[in-house]
Order: structure tokens, then C-alpha cells, then sequence
């Protein structure tokens, strides 16, 4: 692929524009990133197929462990890359990592696999793009941070707000340029009714799951329907519920915005409270406070009623001292208080036009396609710079164990200091001995 070539090409023109000279020479020069995903469901397609409208890069291998869901990932990478080439296929990602061939490996399985599927691909010599949340306990995310560090890769996680254009444009033009004034308190929420409130009986593991390897090192369950495909978020054995799928996100986003590190402490309260009857064992009702001393950040979920703001059901608000952002992956409002500024509204721009692939495919979130590209194309420029991306594993870790750290906090009935520098909570020998789960053999956990 020439130069004239790559930048006609409505992907590549993104890429020409967003790229920095060492990314783009390598796109343009050098060999296609041979890449390799990890669960082939939801989000694993989303995401390899935004990096397949970026990058020229060649999908050679697919993993999961449901061969329906991967002979069906198959014709769709074959469909959509250029090389019209079909990628190998594997059920067990130990093996597709063993062929050491693989430059990007993108992981988008349930949580409880992706240390080990991260740890594992590094050692691989790949650099990694991993969903978020990075772990399911706090000792899982230090030794993925260790292990990228230690191999020397580059990993991007999934927390793609970072790279949201009108959030990216939010903080510029809104926080950056000081119309907020000093910022002195923050909320983030998600009031959508996203539990699962059936309690259908268990039933025998359909003949296309390898239910043995998807449960991995998590606890064993009876197979039930809810879990398999998409409904796995509804039990704390596979995730960290609501605050671990929903509230990472905002956290994160307003740690960024404000760049912040590490709350000192974190506490939490609520749990089944309205819908005791389903099957699903994660909270319904949650507030936590992440505090960094000079300002709190508060988050709160409901999976029922209504949102008190019914514009934001999913969102961020900074409080300054000269007016208040609304924040989310639809748009943003600035809201001055003093008569001398203007009010400013945002929405997302899908993007549709440039890439008409999107208008049809098939459970595309198509708000959001653009924050995925934004931040493939961030990764791309980390991987050929051998710099840190947006997202970088340290980041992911910081809002992953601060909602780990929240529903512990939730579970002990007390709040919960943070030290950073051992990794550990202060003065509570009770916390920090669940700061790594029990991995079910014959799995072991990475932090041992």
C-alpha cells in the first residue's frame, strides 16, 4: 500500500490526520500489524472492527469459547478486511498465543479472564488492548501493570472516553480553559435499569459453550441462559456489578479531566435493596465516594426509578465555583453561572458518513464508535512511538481498584485508605486478605 493510496481511503484519512509521523510512517512502510482478539462477542467485534477501519492492519486469528460465536466472527473479519482473508480460529487463547506471531492482541472477554489473557499475551510479545474493567480483584490489576512493564508493552485499556471527541472537546474548551473556576465537588451516575431481574430456572450448557473454560478461574455455576451471552455483569462471581461496569467509566473520565491519581480513601453503602426476587446477586442500589482530600467524587446507581436528570441517566457533573459540566456519551452542557458567558450544548457526532458500514452493524453501539476509534488510533501511536497511551495500563488500574475498592467498602460495612506506595488498605488485615480472590483450580492466580 502506497502513500497516495493509504491516505485516499475514507479510514486511512482519519488516520493521516490523527496520527503522529512515526505511527504513520509505520502504517505506510512497514508490515501490517498482525492482530489476534480474545472473545468474539459484543464488544471484541466493536472494537476489532473499529481497528479494521483505522489501520491496515491483518486479522489472522480469533479465539473463543463459542464456536458459534467465532465461525460467525470469522466471515465478519473476512467480510470487512481488506485481505478478505479469514482468520484462524482457536478455543483455547493459550494456544493462539503460543504461535508468537501476533503483534496486537485486542481482549475482550468477560472480566474474570483478562489477567490472565492480558498476562499471557505480553509474555507473548504482544502489545494488548484489554476492555475494561482490567481485573475483577485489586492483586490481578498489579501484576498485569508489573507484567506490561516488566515485557515492555504497550497496553491500552478499553476506557474510551478518553479518547470521546466531544469529551476530549469538553475538557479543552471547558475545564482546561478555566470556565468551570475551581471545581470542588463531582457526581457520576448511572440510573438505567440494566439488572436482571429474572430468575429463570438452570439449564444444560448449550453444546456450542465450552461452559468449563468460559467459567476459567472463576467460581463454578449452575449454567444458566442469563449468563451467556451479555448477561454475565448480573453476578459478582464473573465482574464487579454495576459500580465495576458502569461507574469506571465516569470515574475514570473525571479522574482525566481533572488528572487525578489515586483517592485516599473510598467508601460505599447500599445493595439489594428494591429487587430482592432475581437471580442476578449484584446491587441494585449503590453510592460511593471516592475522596482525593480536596475533593470528592460521588457516584450512585439505581437500576430502578427514575433519573433525577433525565437528560444524563448515564453521566459526570463538575461543580466549579463559575458554573457546572454536564458530561456523557451523548454530548455535553456547560451551564454558567455568571451572565458574562454563554451557555454551550454538544452532542455526539456518530460519524455515519465517513464510515456507512456502521448504519447496519449488527448491535453497534454507534455513538460510541467514534471514542473506539479515537482510541485505536491512540494505541496505534504508543505502539510505534513505545510511549504510554491515553488509556494506559497504570490508568486502568487506578479506576479499577478504586471500584473494586468501593464495593469492598460497601461489603465491610467501613471506609477504606488507600496506600498506594504498598498497594495495600491501611491498618485492615480483614480488607487487604480480599484484595485477591480464590481462583478455582486448576487455575492459579497471577499475583502468586
Amino acid at each position: 500500500m502506497n502513500r497516495r493510496k493509504f491516505i485516499k481511503t475514507g479510514a486511512a484519512g482519519l488516520a493521516a490526520s490523527t496520527l503522529n509521523q512515526e505511527a504513520m510512517a509505520e502504517l505506510i512502510n512497514g508490515k501490517p500489524k498482525r492482530v489476534g482478539l480474545i472473545g468474539t462477542g459484543w464488544y471484541g467485534k466493536a472494537d476489532l472492527l473499529r481497528l479494521i477501519q483505522v489501520a491496515p492492519v491483518d486479522v489472522v486469528s480469533l479465539c473463543d469459547v463459542d464456536s458459534s460465536l467465532l465461525t460467525e466472527a470469522a466471515e465478519i473479519v473476512a467480510g470487512r478486511q481488506k485481505s478478505r482473508k479469514k482468520p484462524r480460529t482457536f478455543s483455547d487463547y493459550r494456544k493462539m498465543l503460543a504461535e508468537k506471531d501476533l503483534d496486537i492482541v485486542l481482549i475482550a472477554t468477560p472480566d474474570h479472564w483478562h489477567a490472565l489473557n492480558m498476562i499471557e499475551a505480553v509474555k507473548a510479545g504482544a502489545d494488548v488492548y484489554v476492555q475494561k474493567p482490567i481485573s475483577v480483584d485489586v492483586l490481578e490489576g498489579q501484576a498485569m501493570l508489573k507484567a506490561a512493564r516488566q515485557h515492555g508493552r504497550v497496553v491500552q485499556v478499553g476506557t474510551q472516553r478518553r479518547s470521546t471527541p466531544h469529551l476530549i472537546e469538553a475538557k479543552e474548551q471547558i475545564i482546561d480553559s478555566g470556565k468551570l473556576g475551581k471545581i470542588g465537588h463531582a457526581e457520576i451516575c448511572c440510573y438505567y435499569h440494566m439488572r436482571n431481574r429474572s430468575n429463570p430456572p438452570d439449564i444444560a450448557v448449550p453444546s456450542n459453550l465450552d461452559y468449563e473454560m468460559w467459567t476459567g478461574p472463576a467460581p463454578m455455576r449452575p449454567y444458566n441462559n442469563i449468563v451467556h451471552q451479555r448477561g454475565w455483569r448480573a453476578f459478582m462471581e464473573y465482574g464487579n456489578g454495576i459500580v465495576g461496569d458502569m461507574c469506571i467509566h465516569m470515574f475514570d473520565t473525571v479522574r482525566w479531566m481533572l488528572d487525578l491519581g489515586w483517592p485516599v480513601s473510598v467508601s460505599s453503602s447500599g445493595g439489594i435493596l428494591v429487587d430482592k426476587a432475581a437471580k442476578a446477586n449484584i446491587s441494585d442500589t449503590q453510592t460511593a465516594t471516592f475522596d482525593f482530600k480536596d475533593l470528592q467524587v460521588v457516584w450512585q446507581h439505581r437500576s430502578w426509578g427514575h433519573a433525577p436528570d433525565p437528560e444524563y441517566p448515564w453521566a459526570l457533573f463538575l461543580y466549579g465555583e463559575k458554573g457546572t459540566l454536564k458530561a456523557s456519551v451523548n454530548g455535553y452542557d456547560f451551564i454558567p453561572r455568571g451572565r458574562n458567558e454563554k451557555p454551550i450544548h454538544k452532542d455526539v457526532v456518530m460519524e455515519l458518513d465517513q464510515y456507512p458500514e456502521d448504519r447496519d452493524e449488527k448491535d453497534l453501539e454507534r455513538h460510541v464508535a467514534p471514542a473506539i476509534r479515537g482510541h485505536m488510533l491512540d494505541f496505534l501511536n504508543a505502539i510505534a512511538t513505545r510511549g504510554k497511551p491515553v488509556a494506559d495500563i497504570e490508568e486502568g488500574h487506578i479506576s479499577t481498584t478504586s471500584c473494586i475498592l468501593a464495593n469492598m467498602a460497601m461489603d465491610l460495612g467501613r471506609t477504606l485508605q488507600w496506600n498506594p506506595a504498598s498497594g495495600k488498605i491501611h491498618d485492615d488485615a480483614e480488607a487487604n486478605s480480599k484484595l485477591a480472590r480464590v481462583y478455582r483450580a486448576p487455575w492459579k492466580h497471577p499475583a502468586t
